[in-house]
């Protein structure tokens, strides 16, 4: 009896199969203004270029008025580019859902706001006038501040990022006064090879005097840090890396 063989079949094919992306749901799209700032030496605006193109990309509007980011250098055609809408009427701009403000609210700005308006700015309660907030107060107004915002860990970010710069460009605001051009006694803030470091002394072991001693100290400077509490300067130390000349606040060490 012959066994027949089996057949093998040698034809084949393939088919291209279409890529699955990930898409992001869609959730309900935001509609924000920025106004130009008007409040005395307030040269900062809200939010960046690069900021509103990442707001715009994930489907938000975003209105600007006209030169807001003039005082901060950055040009209405830099906005424009990043997706903003450039407005030249200011009364426009407040009449979107959502401000935001790199400062408080001032009088000014009062005639402006709409009935149940969301406002995210600083707010200042300590120097926050009363007829301001009850004002905000009769038209609904939602005011989120920028100090009192938390993340996970219970800190406050914002604070945290304004305090590590006030920290570092102190030291080179000081470094400038330290210029003969300003009056100063013409000396490097770090010094040079063979002559003695500048001495630096901060007050306070916190945000601000953490980043202060971390520019100094790259700058070459003698640094001496003098907080009340133990627990702050015991944190800077393991922060920056290394132990520096700290001490409590004694006055007869701090006057010599």
């Amino acid at each position: 009896m012959s066994q027949q063989k089996p057949k093998i079949s040698t034809s084949f094919s393939y088919e291209t199969l279409e890529e699955t992306l990930d898409v992001r749901p869609k959730g309900a799209q935001m509609q924000i203004g920025i106004p130009k700032e008007i409040a005395f030496q307030e040269n900062r605006i809200a939010l960046t270029p690069d900021a509103v193109s990442v707001l715009v990309s994930n489907g938000h509007s975003v209105m600007i008025e006209h030169n807001a980011g003039e005082a901060s250098h950055f040009r209405d055609k830099d906005y424009a580019e990043s997706g903003a809408k450039i407005v030249y009427d200011r009364a426009e701009v407040f009449k979107v859902p959502i401000i935001v403000k790199s400062a408080p609210v001032i009088d000014e700005d009062l005639p402006l706001l709409q009935m149940g308006q969301v406002i995210i700015s600083p707010i200042h309660l300590s120097i926050l006038k009363a007829e301001l907030l009850q004002k905000m107060m009769d038209k609904r107004i939602t005011a989120i501040g920028f100090e009192n915002l938390k993340d996970d860990s219970g800190s406050y970010p914002i604070v945290r990022s304004m305090s590590e710069i006030a920290g570092s460009a102190v030291m080179l605001v000081a470094a400038q006064y330290l210029s003969s051009a300003n009056h100063g006694k013409g000396v490097l803030l770090g010094g040079i090879s063979g002559v003695p470091p500048t001495k630096v002394i901060i007050l306070g072991a916190g945000t601000v005097g953490e980043y202060a001693a971390r520019a100094a100290l790259v700058l070459g400077a003698s640094v001496k840090v003098f907080d009340n509490s133990v627990y702050r300067l015991k944190r800077l130390q393991n922060n920056i890396g290394f132990r520096i000349y700290t001490s409590v606040i004694e006055p007869r060490i701090l006057s010599k």
